[in-house]
């Protein structure tokens, strides 16, 4: 059973039509999925605040030293939303990145584009469709 939901920031959540996937995870914790950021970016603390109402962790590899698509830092994301990686799905736009997770032993999904990434997330949380 999937129990977490893992987005990366850039090419993500800075992608047109974004405040649909906020919503999807606002749904998402209200379902009691554990949501968490995770960017290769240096965390920065505009970003951190403007987020922290969507999500349960933010993971920055400028902070925890250990940069996506290693799957430790995978590994790591999980075990702070205190989800194994199998029962996670990770939402990248970069390929590579989308692989790490995988090696992981999390459920990737590869961002296009806002609707796509949608209908494949209500698929894999029905929790997740607006109703």
């Amino acid at each position: 059973m999937l129990r977490g939901l893992v987005l990366d920031y850039a090419g993500v959540l800075t992608d047109v039509g974004a405040s649909e996937l906020l919503d999807a995870l606002e749904r998402a914790r209200t379902a009691g999925i554990r949501t968490a950021l995770l960017s290769n970016a240096a965390s920065g603390e505009s970003v951190r605040r403007s987020l922290s109402p969507y999500f349960d962790e933010q993971v920055y590899s400028g902070e925890v030293g250990v940069a996506k698509p290693d799957r430790e830092v995978f590994l790591l994301t999980a075990e702070r939303l205190g989800v194994p990686a199998d029962a996670c799905v990770f939402v990248d736009d970069a390929a590579g990145n989308v692989a790490g997770a995988v090696a992981a032993g999390m459920v990737g999904v590869h961002h296009s584009s806002v609707p796509e990434t949608l209908a494949e997330l209500e698929v894999l949380f029905p929790s997740l469709r607006p109703s």
